[in-house]
């Protein structure tokens, strides 16, 4: 039975996946935050931290058509949520990697279970903390694959807490594949679960913002422009973007 499309309001964006040259083309996720910005059309704008605009286009981009609409009305949250706070990255590999270990793939879950091991103790740098403990979720994400454990408690005690992984080029590198681990895993809803890490990745910002952005006034009004954004649509599975 084929998935009836969702009813859409007339003046809301219906979002697609990839980059898009122009309005006139389409828009994703962080597309339509760029326009509520007043930048310049692109998937790349400045009002967002880079590592939450890169779970965004992730996400926008591995969802069906049917889940993918229900990502609207979260752009206008995005607008402005940029703390330069460098936990923000650390946090949102945590984030990302906890919701990814217990679902992904047998080769990737030593990826993530060394992502969380590794954010774990980066963060307790960041705080100012003792890195040996463990947060609750992050115990129960490590319960789920003891052996992936294993083998990143045995790394890390050879090679010790990796800073580089958690700057924001390496995490959204990071986040990238925790987003499509969930996206591949065999259960039975990875669009849901796709969705709640977005939601969860913008609170995860918004607690680090010193204050939260001003609400955008949004009237949803296809945007005129027709700037051209730097490159075609990527592929429908490619990870990072």
């Amino acid at each position: 039975m084929s998935r009836r499309a969702p009813f859409v309001p007339d003046g809301v964006p219906v979002l697609s996946r990839g980059r898009h040259r122009s309005p006139r083309k389409g828009a994703c996720f962080m597309e339509m935050a760029s326009f509520l910005a007043g930048e310049r059309w692109s998937d790349h704008p400045e009002c967002t931290h880079p590592v939450l605009a890169t779970l965004a286009r992730c996400v926008n981009d591995l969802l069906d058509e049917t889940h993918r609409q229900r990502l609207v009305t979260m752009i206008p949250e995005v607008v402005g949520l940029n703390p330069d706070d460098p936990r923000v990255a650390t946090a949102l590999v945590l984030t990302t990697a906890r919701a990814a270990l217990p679902v992904s793939a047998e080769e990737r879950q030593n990826v993530m279970a060394l992502a969380i091991l590794n954010a774990e103790g980066i963060l307790a740098e960041q705080d100012g903390r003792s890195p040996g403990q463990l947060s609750k979720a992050s115990r129960a994400a490590l319960a789920t694959s003891p052996a992936a454990e294993r083998w990143a408690r045995i790394h890390l005690a050879r090679m010790g807490f990796n800073a580089a992984a958690v700057r924001p080029a390496n995490a959204a590198k990071v986040v990238a594949l925790a987003v499509d681990g969930i996206a591949r895993a065999c259960v039975d809803d990875p669009e849901e679960r796709l969705v709640k890490l977005l939601r969860d990745g913008i609170d995860v910002v918004v607690a680090f913002a010193p204050l939260a952005p001003a609400a955008v006034p949004v009237t949803w009004v296809a945007p005129t422009t027709t700037s051209a954004a730097t490159s075609a649509h990527s592929p429908a599975r490619t990870p990072i973007r």
